[in-house]
């Protein structure tokens, strides 16, 4: 487990948050909770693997129907507060 939780991504997102994901474009929203941020391991991934293909995404998210998807920040936002 990284040691990034404290620190602020896109959007002020931390572990811990409620996000929603959005997977290919707006048609598929899916709502979970960050349970990891790979801020550090995505920054230096393309410099130690050589390679483009599989890349190493930011967030590790468990989706509220169980399933751990993992996504990069054009990919998750903050979820709307209801109210």
């Amino acid at each position: 487990m990284s040691d990034n939780s404290g620190d602020a991504g896109s959007g002020g997102l931390t572990v811990g948050s409620r996000v929603v994901v959005r997977r290919g474009g707006e048609k598929s929203r899916a709502p979970g909770v960050v349970v990891e941020d790979y801020a550090s391991e995505a920054a230096r991934a393309g410099e130690q693997l050589g390679r483009d293909w599989a890349p190493v995404r930011r967030w590790a998210v468990a989706l509220d129907d169980g399933r751990l998807v993992f996504a990069d920040d054009d990919e998750v936002e903050a979820e709307p507060k209801k109210g």
